[in-house]
């Protein structure tokens, strides 16, 4: 590790989200370029930084910083160089220079200790003196935390939003409970905030201790799609955290509720415990919709005349059950229409536009992700938008939150809102989406109950038809076109429960069986590279592989790596970017990981100039990287819709390689073909509904390659992993009160 000591000259560039820093030092060996993070360091200051000298391949040899110290400056220069840098708002060269020439090596103690003196000089008024003084002890107290940080192995950036958040106040954090951090900061958990407090000698029975680790729990279940816990099962999940639990649990819980960071309910003969603000959410959510669901009066033979005259001018034909549908959105204000592939979905949807449009209703369709709109733009003609972006979509305060323009307080302007792909929307989406429609407007909600439920945590499409209080038709027939179609008819056969017979026969459903895993990935390349792009007159890019696993031989994380080899290999003329155990390379197809509500997106037009402007790339968003720009530390992702989005080297563990995908991220998306390699693994997870939503997600070929023995057990495996939810129980109470 080398030291280099010197003035910083100027700041050349910096990431204000990460901290990344690259910029120029003057010091006995002339001018340096030191990069680094090195967010808190302004020009003109005297550091020392240690680290040590890379040859960059495109800007050449630089000095790469590890850790660095500001040091007060040496003499009058030193001072008078730092005042006039720029550093301190309101003084330039020739107001630095009158400092120093004033007050010489004691300017310094003069602006922390009796900063009215500098009214002495002209040019600086009582008011000024006061500013002046005010930042100068600002940017020691920052330095001052900054280094106290940095003893409990807090990062830099981390540092930086831990001091924003709460100032000098950071030192009695620190002393009496850092446990907060997992509370008040972003991208601090329970892990890092009780390794931070081990670090401070905080005592592993201490009561913020024992609460944070509960409140993990209980946020973890949530990310795993639980809306709450039995109180049971809580326990023993924080115990397992902390390492124990002592026995008086039964006072944390009880704490927790009068703090209200909980609620804790008898539901189903159980104890169940909730966030507060998750069991707010579905309350409210049950209470909305109940709102919305009204029935009125309707001339039913009218009607039927109506749905007749649109069958003859459109040239289709509906059944029984799909003008049961058009019916029952005429008379209800809230409508569920579920079925698998092939049952005329789409056809009940266009029928209605055309319905409504001819009453004079004014009709907005949406669906959960960019796909899934574009998907339900092309079948119908009008525009969808993703739920996101009909709300109006803006960022949040907090990191990964939003909030939407689109409320109870400025309602969704229409008569009539249909949402499609149903089965994705989790507890959150719809508590935002019901926020912002009237009583009044029509809600119908259409998707498949047979799907696997959403990411977010709830089962809101299931949830809502268990309830039994809202309308909901039911499409089971198959219509001819569909039926056609070995993918559409196999999927409703995996429904069922009924085995398929593997003789690929069929033109776009396959089955290779094999056994060895490295035979089964090699066939698998040569079908995404070779074979399955000519077959569907489809992209290699277009063609997705779906495993059930993140983890294991077939699993996501491994297959990525070696799909990237044989799809996108290194090539000197695509720059490259390591990211944890992750490398990225130009050209690479990548997945966004999480929502992120604040994440600017724009769409080019000629020339590169920018056409249109959003906020939010969501969980489950696919693109391709078109640039990694190592001297900006950012990486260019061209996203659906061409919408182009600039993420920093700081920000790339929200992205992650999709040429494979697990079957629960593909929910909502149509690929033109799928390959999805199959060998055994945990029966929870290798379920039929598991394989029939990966099989309904191709548009035109699937083709499973592995063991067929456990292809057939899937069908046979009914075993779901529950979720808590009560939304259902919820409605109902509503509905009898």
């Amino acid at each position: 590790m080398e030291k280099l000591k010197g003035y910083v000259d100027r700041i050349i560039f910096r990431n204000k989200e990460s901290g990344y820093t690259v910029l120029a030092l003057k010091s006995g060996q002339g001018e340096t370029t030191c990069v680094g993070m090195l967010s808190c360091v302004n020009e003109g200051e005297l550091i020392e930084v240690q680290g040590q000298y890379v040859a960059h391949a495109t800007y050449g040899k630089q000095f790469r910083a590890e850790s660095f110290e500001i040091r007060e400056p040496e003499d009058e220069q030193a001072i008078e160089r730092y005042l006039g840098s720029g550093a301190v708002k309101g003084i330039g060269a020739a107001l630095a220079a009158r400092i120093v020439q004033k007050f010489h090596e004691d300017a310094f103690r003069i602006i922390e200790e009796e900063p009215e003196r500098l009214a002495e000089i002209k040019g600086i008024s009582p008011r000024k003196a006061r500013e002046i003084a005010d930042q100068v002890c600002g940017k020691r107290d920052m330095r001052k935390a900054m280094i106290f940080l940095q003893q409990f192995g807090i990062s830099t950036s981390m540092s930086v939003k831990i001091y924003q958040k709460y100032g000098n106040g950071i030192y009695k954090v620190m002393q009496e409970n850092p446990y907060r951090l997992a509370d008040d900061i972003a991208g601090v958990g329970f892990r890092i905030a009780d390794d931070i407090a081990k670090r401070a000698g905080v005592r592993q029975d201490s009561e913020y201790r024992i609460k944070c680790g509960i409140m993990y729990a209980l946020q973890q279940s949530v990310s795993e799609g639980h809306v709450c816990l039995p109180q049971e099962e809580l326990m023993r999940r924080a115990a397992e955290l902390l390492g124990g639990m002592p026995e008086n649990q039964e006072q944390y819980l009880l704490d927790l509720v009068i703090g209200r960071k909980i609620v804790v309910k008898e539901e189903q003969g159980m104890k169940l415990v909730y966030g507060a603000a998750v069991y707010r959410m579905e309350l409210d959510t049950a209470r909305m919709l109940n709102d919305l669901n009204i029935t009125e009066e309707i001339d039913e033979e009218l009607v039927l005349r109506k749905i007749s005259a649109i069958e003859k001018a459109s040239s289709t034909q509906l059944d029984e059950m799909q003008r049961q549908a058009v019916v029952e959105a005429v008379r209800c204000g809230l409508l569920v229409i579920t079925g698998g592939p092939g049952t005329g979905k789409t056809t009940i949807i266009n029928t209605l536009i055309t319905y409504f449009e001819s009453e004079g209703l004014d009709i907005l369709l949406a669906a959960p992700t960019g796909r899934a709109a574009k998907r339900m733009t092309e079948t119908t003609g009008c525009e969808a938008k993703t739920i996101h972006r009909m709300l109006e979509i803006s960022a949040g305060k907090e990191e990964n939150s939003g909030n939407f323009a689109r409320d109870e307080e400025n309602p969704l302007e229409a008569d009539v809102i249909i949402v499609d792909e149903m089965s994705m929307v989790d507890i959150y989406l719809m508590h935002a989406l019901l926020g912002a429609i009237p009583v009044g407007t029509r809600l119908i909600m259409v998707g498949d109950v047979n799907q696997l439920p959403s990411v977010g945590p709830g089962s809101v499409l299931k949830d809502i038809i268990a309830s039994g209080c809202i309308q909901v038709v039911r499409l089971t027939r198959i219509f001819r076109q569909a039926s056609e179609s070995d993918i559409v008819v196999n999927a409703h056969k995996i429904n069922r429960g009924e085995q398929i017979p593997l003789d690929n026969k069929s033109l776009d459903f396959f089955f290779l069986k094999r056994q060895d895993v490295n035979v089964i990935i090699s066939i698998v390349i040569q079908l995404v590279r070779d074979k399955m792009p000519r077959y569907v007159n489809a992209s290699v890019y277009d063609i997705q592989v779906l495993t059930p696993m993140r983890k294991g031989l077939l699993g996501v994380e491994r297959l990525n790596r070696i799909l990237q080899e044989y799809l996108n290999p290194p090539s000197e003329d695509k720059a490259e970017q390591e990211h944890g155990e992750m490398l990225f390379r130009e050209g690479d197809k990548v997945m966004q990981i999480r929502n992120n509500y604040q994440i600017e997106w724009e769409i080019r037009g000629k020339h590169g100039v920018s056409a249109e402007k959003g906020l939010g790339i969501f969980n489950g968003d696919m693109g391709i990287i078109r640039e990694i720009n190592p001297h900006t530390e950012c990486m260019t992702v061209e996203f659906d819709d061409r919408r182009m989005v600039k993420y920093p080297f700081s920000g790339l563990d929200e992205l992650e390689l999709s040429y494979a995908v697990t079957i629960h991220k593909s929910q909502g998306s149509e690929y033109p073909a799928i390959v999805i390699p199959l060998l055994s693994g945990p029966r929870m997870l290798m379920n039929r509904n598991l394989l029939y939503t990966a099989v309904t997600r191709a548009r035109k070929c699937v083709t499973l390659v592995g063991d067929d023995a456990a292809f057939q057990q899937m069908i046979r495996n009914t075993m779901e992993q529950r979720r808590y939810t009560t939304l259902a129980q919820r409605i109902r109470e509503l509905r009898e009160l």
